[in-house]
């Protein structure tokens, strides 16, 4: 079949899955509707877990090069260029299309990474689904360029799914596609200069168009989402297989709500299946990086907001870059901690991409950060998951605006520096938690915890420091709580300590 029927004919096919998605979906409860949207209900298992890990992998780990090489390969002169064009060949020749084969997962074991993931502390595990380089990593009938067909030849969202349901996680599934349609069009270009000047890249080549996209309009090339009917209803039938095949408990988009009244028909239909899934109870968690107004849980990419929010909401973070590149350099432990309990104090999740190789494993230095991370939330967990905002985050120099550092997508820096007297609460049983951000150099000082606090309308009655079955020495002075520094402070940066109350 010629390249133009070819065409057609997915069109035709998108259109008519399309209609049947938009009819389906405005037979539940919810309706592609912002007013009706706001009927959602957050389920408790995302407001008790906290702490969720990301496999933010596929394709473009093989380079060892870092984020979007997908795109940045067709990039004359970048970073990723210059790497390509001198280990693979010029784009015109080698494409993105010769690097998806390349990637083989060899060493992948998901049940094994699940097992240590759990250990980690993660109460719910997300999957890469697709990325902005529009390869699948389900098993699609809709797109031919996906991880069973090609590369590893898995159903990488259903293996990892299995491993997951296995260790008692919640699973969830994260979409890139929304923004691969404009993300890709250097795909269609060619180089200006040099041996291979105006030799088109292969993304104009038309039996690669289901991977590269259409060339898109000039008026539309610099939107992050495409104002194209067509590839938003391409986008529409993409994900509802992927709902309907897998049924996540979370599902993410990388971009605000996509595309108008197609996005909340996604929506809609994402919670109206799982409704019926579940016998009438919603467990369905959308993120995406725009405030819910209680729509959804808002995600916040590389940062935090900065007050309690009234609605839960996600970080989504990596410890380092996140796809992998040769040498880069990665979160501690110990800032995982910091940024989880900062998080967790204002009714936020952690959402953390751990580094996988491109055979699929964990290099020595990351295995040793998920053990870290493992022994602070066997020691400090009690006060997180589970936990609640309290009356105020925190206290210290990180809660004063004037001293906070932005971050890069919204909100505040995923990683500062912290302070020992800076604080950050949560509330759990009747029980206060109070958990200092930074290694301690003398008595712990809770200003907000004194006799005349506003804060306070009971009176304190122990004083434990978590993960330790040493007796803390404290007193209860009018302007703040003093614990004196105990003898013996764990071997991490960020320490744990409960107060419970006199009944």
């Amino acid at each position: 079949m010629r390249p133009q029927l070819i065409k057609q004919f997915v069109l035709s096919a998108f259109l008519i899955t399309a209609c049947a998605i938009t009819c389906s979906a405005q037979q539940g409860k919810f309706k592609a509707t912002d007013e009706s949207l706001k009927q959602y209900q957050y389920p408790e298992w995302f407001r008790d877990a906290k702490f969720g890990i990301w496999a933010h992998w596929g394709p473009q780990a093989v380079p060892r090069q870092g984020d979007w090489y997908a795109k940045n390969m067709y990039v004359e002169g970048s970073r990723q260029n210059k790497y390509h064009v001198e280990h693979y060949g010029p784009p015109a020749k080698f494409g993105y299309k010769d690097i998806i084969p390349l990637w083989k997962a060899e060493k992948w074991d998901p049940e094994k990474l699940m097992a240590l993931y759990k250990k980690a502390g993660a109460k719910y595990f997300v999957s890469m689904g697709t990325h902005h380089d529009n390869f699948f990593l389900w098993n699609s009938k809709v797109h031919r360029w996906n991880a069973v067909n090609m590369g590893p030849h898995k159903d990488v969202v259903g293996l990892w799914q299995k491993a997951a349901k296995g260790q008692g996680l919640r699973f969830g599934v994260s979409e890139h596609l929304a923004a691969s349609f404009n993300w890709f069009q250097p795909s269609h270009g060619a180089d200006k200069t040099g041996p291979m000047a105006g030799v088109p890249y292969d993304g104009a080549d038309p039996q690669y168009q289901d991977l590269y996209h259409q060339k898109a309009d000039s008026s539309d090339i610099k939107n992050w989402l495409s104002n194209n009917p067509a590839w938003q209803k391409e986008w529409l039938t993409s994900i509802t297989e992927l709902i309907d095949n897998y049924h996540p408990d979370l599902l993410y988009s990388d971009s605000g709500m996509p595309f108008g009244d197609v996005g909340r028909t996604m929506i809609s239909h994402f919670y109206n299946t799982d409704m019926a899934k579940n016998g009438g109870k919603l467990d369905a968690v959308y993120n995406c990086k725009q405030p819910s107004e209680g729509k959804w849980a808002q995600d916040v990419e590389r940062g935090v907001l900065d007050s309690i929010s009234p609605f839960p909401w996600q970080t989504d973070t990596s410890i380092g870059d996140w796809f992998y590149r040769t040498g880069q350099k990665y979160k501690s432990a110990d800032e995982v901690a910091q940024l989880l309990i900062d998080i967790v104090s204002k009714n936020g999740n952690l959402l953390l991409n751990v580094v996988q190789t491109p055979e699929g494993d964990l290099e020595p230095d990351v295995l040793a950060i998920v053990q870290g991370v493992a022994d602070w939330t066997t020691a400090n967990g009690e006060g997180i998951y589970g936990s609640r905002p309290w009356k105020i985050y925190g206290e210290g120099p990180s809660t004063v605006k004037a001293n906070q550092q932005k971050g890069h997508f919204g909100g505040l820096s995923d990683t500062r520096g912290y302070q020992p007297t800076d604080v950050r609460f949560t509330t759990k049983g009747g029980n206060l938690y109070a958990y200092c951000m930074a290694a301690q150099t003398g008595d712990i000082k809770l200003t907000s915890l004194g006799k005349g606090s506003k804060y306070l309308d009971k009176q304190i009655a122990a004083v434990t420091m978590l993960g330790s079955k040493e007796k803390l020495t404290w007193t209860q002075q009018d302007d703040a709580l003093v614990i004196t520094k105990p003898a013996s402070l764990p071997k991490w940066q960020v320490v744990g300590f409960k107060v419970e109350f006199k009944k």
